[in-house]
């Protein structure tokens, strides 16, 4: 334990008590929301972010450690396990090192060395390295027998052992991987006989690139790392070979002879043969992961800021997803989601039925009392808003443009078809977009966040590592607003801390069965709900017009029995104790402390008291686009438009202004001064006004900047 607490430590900066406890915590099957929210006595009040960092070293040490025990086995199997190896290899600091430590004995198939010393030949390859020996041919000529014909064959034999030995040395390794690290250029080459194609295009910018590899962004590392793979360039790494062979004969040669000949032709060889394409691939992979782990931060950004984008709440909503030829498929979605009408029409071409379509939108509208309108961003949005404007309902009518992005794979996956399996994938679609508006984050979770459309290169990035990150965004964003559990879809509870899959299943198999909860005590009654279970997940299950007015709070049931005590303290009861600001700011905090419960949770206390389930996400707010611009021939430079953010990149954001292009801010366009994080400047679905800077037809671009 003292052992992963320092290493943890040292990663970190964190306090030596804040990490031991926490992984305590963890080790007790504690969830990183659940610790952040409800054990800051023990953590020092750490945040979900440094509690992620503790958790992601403590994998890292586990996983080093394990790489040991491995090691420490096959070496010992071997029967080369001296006490100093095996010291060196417990005393190895990261994985790296620990497989250099390995090198010379990890052989997975004949190499040259191999076949040279099978001949016989290692006792020569000593005395050249022993440099004594000015003239090696009446020695070499010794080991002219069996497989080995000549005197050539056995120097060749004798530096190919040399060359092995030059690669096996972990300092010799060390300086090349510090070369590379500072000075390796990464340059492609077009491969000619696809230059010309349709899909090269895309990548003609990298066609004959070369670029700092350290200094390389992300997104377009990631961009060549793809050209590649499609077959479109070649891919080199490259230093100053002379200065490294150079520098490894410095390290090795000590006298000039015969024998310092042959490790020189040994060492070049090593290095072009061995050293160079090994770590300038390791080179190139820890690239990779440093890209990987920027693409997948913005793309875990991106996704949180999705996740709590504005909700409309519990309205009735009329759901459309636009269509031409197909018509645009309606639905009718009562305060809760649920569907109770779907429809065809076809107002656009080649029906046309505009009146149609006119009437029965107004008639819908007034039969289930419509609150708002969602229509899909996709084909034929911008002509059916327009429509839906130009409709007098009988009541105020809000008319939302809505992202549907994902839609379609929802409509075809196996949830859908559980919720809806007398429809169709067309009636599956809309009523995603509809619920969308009414909850972005309990329609979104039941999506692969990758098929969303935010981010970049995410089909590119480490998929595993990918997918346990926007896990983790999924559940923080799950958590942090908390669930109802008695309208929560399986989807949406099953990433409620402490509960999962199986566990949401039973919720829900139990809600249909025995009706409503009333009480969080009715949760201990799912089946296979045990303790830890009712202790990780209950505080952020909601319960509406619950006996306990705090079932529908944040405040943990441990802590019931404190908010009693305040009410009783106060002669009031705890429904007259909620929202009641004045009452709750004069209670002396320091009073109710115990040993367990600190002033960190009171003030937690205190604050869900004032104002019990507050969900911290904004109100959904209705946005126009300018309706002149319909196409992307519309645009003129110099035009102010609205648009809303509907991606965030490493090199800027992307823009929807109203039409099937959406125009690019570049990083150098956010603001006049160095923009070190485009998140800083934009959030994703942030309503702004651009200015048109350039517009490319035939390439389908638009370059925007910023304005406010």
């Amino acid at each position: 334990m003292t052992s992963i607490i320092s290493f943890i430590v040292g990663q970190t900066q964190l306090s030596t008590q804040s990490v031991k406890n926490t992984i305590e915590l963890l080790n007790e099957d504690c969830t990183v929301p659940f610790i952040a929210r409800y054990r800051k006595e023990r953590t020092g009040n750490l945040d979900e972010v440094q509690i992620g960092e503790i958790v992601k070293f403590k994998e890292q040490y586990e996983t080093l450690e394990k790489r040991k025990l491995t090691i420490l086995k096959a070496l010992g199997e071997q029967g080369v396990l001296t006490p100093n190896l095996e010291q060196r290899v417990k005393n190895a600091e990261d994985l790296m090192a620990l497989e250099d430590l390995y090198l010379p004995y990890k052989k997975s198939r004949k190499t040259k060395a191999d076949n040279a010393k099978a001949l016989g030949l290692e006792p020569l390859a000593k005395i050249i390295m022993a440099q004594n020996t000015n003239d090696l041919e009446p020695i070499a000529n010794i080991y002219v027998k069996g497989g080995v014909n000549t005197i050539d064959d056995a120097l060749e034999g004798a530096r190919n052992i040399i060359s092995e030995w030059v690669n096996e040395r972990s300092d010799i390794r060390n300086y090349i991987r510090n070369q590379l690290e500072r000075y390796a250029m990464l340059s492609t080459k077009v491969i000619k006989t696809k230059a010309d194609e349709e899909q090269a295009q895309k990548f003609k910018d990298y066609f004959d690139w070369s670029e700092s590899l350290t200094r390389m962004p992300s997104h377009r590392l990631l961009a060549v790392l793809r050209a590649e793979k499609e077959g479109f360039v070649r891919v080199k790494i490259e230093i100053d070979n002379e200065r490294a062979i150079e520098h490894i004969e410095n390290r090795i040669i000590r006298s000039k002879n015969g024998c310092s000949d042959q490790i020189q032709i040994a060492i070049k060889d090593a290095y072009k043969r061995l050293i160079l394409p090994s770590l300038s691939n390791e080179a190139l992979q820890i690239a990779k992961e440093r890209a990987d782990a920027s693409a997948i931060m913005v793309f875990a950004k991106n996704l949180k800021q999705l996740l709590l984008g504005a909700p409309l709440g519990e309205k009735r909503v009329m759901g459309i997803d636009p269509g031409y030829r197909t018509g645009c498929k309606i639905v009718c979605l009562d305060a809760q989601g649920q569907l109770k009408y779907n429809e065809t029409i076809y107002p656009h071409p080649p029906k046309n039925d505009t009146a149609g379509a006119m009437k029965k939108i107004s008639s819908l509208a007034d039969a289930y009392k419509i609150e708002a309108i969602a229509i899909g961003n996709g084909t034929a949005s911008r002509e059916t808003e327009a429509l839906i404007r130009r409709i007098r309902f009988k009541n105020e009518i809000e008319v939302f443009v809505v992202s549907e992005a994902g839609a379609s794979i929802y409509s075809a996956s196996k949830i859908a078809r559980e919720e809806f399996p007398n429809y169709d994938v067309t009636v599956r679609g809309s009523v995603s977009i509809g619920r969308r508006l009414q909850d972005p984050l309990a329609e979104l979770v039941k999506i692969d966040a990758k098929s969303i459309g935010v981010g970049q290169y995410q089909h590119d990035v480490d998929q595993t590592k990918l997918k346990k990150e926007l896990d983790t965004v999924v559940e923080s964003c799950v958590n942090a607003v908390g669930v109802n559990i008695n309208t929560a879809s399986k989807s949406l509870l099953s990433y409620v801390s402490g509960i999962g899959v199986k566990l949401a299943e039973n919720i829900v198999a139990y809600r249909d069965e025995q009706g409503k909860f009333t009480s969080r005590e009715d949760i201990k009654k799912v089946p296979r709900l045990g303790g830890k279970a009712f202790e990780q997940g209950a505080a952020f299950l909601r319960i509406k017009d619950a006996r306990n007015p705090l079932d529908d709070s944040a405040v943990h049931p441990e802590s019931y029995a404190i908010v009693v005590k305040m009410a009783k303290d106060l002669r009031k009861n705890i429904r007259e104790l909620i929202g009641n600001t004045k009452e709750l700011q004069s209670i002396n905090l320091e009073t109710y402390c115990t040993d367990t419960i600190g002033l960190p949770t009171l003030k937690d206390i205190i604050k869900e008291l004032e104002k019990p389930g507050l969900d911290i996400r904004e109100k959904a707010k209705v946005f126009t686009f300018n309706q002149n611009i319909k196409t992307i021939n519309d645009l003129r430079e110099g035009q102010l438009l609205p648009g809303i953010v509907n991606n965030i990149t490493n090199f800027g954001c992307f823009v929807d202004i109203g039409i099937k292009e959406s125009g690019l801010i570049h990083v150098s366009n956010l603001s006049d001064g160095f923009v070190k994080d485009v998140n800083e400047h934009v959030s994703l679905h942030q309503q702004v006004i651009v200015k048109v800077l350039d517009v490319d037809i035939p390439r389908k671009r638009i370059q925007l900047k910023l304005y406010k």
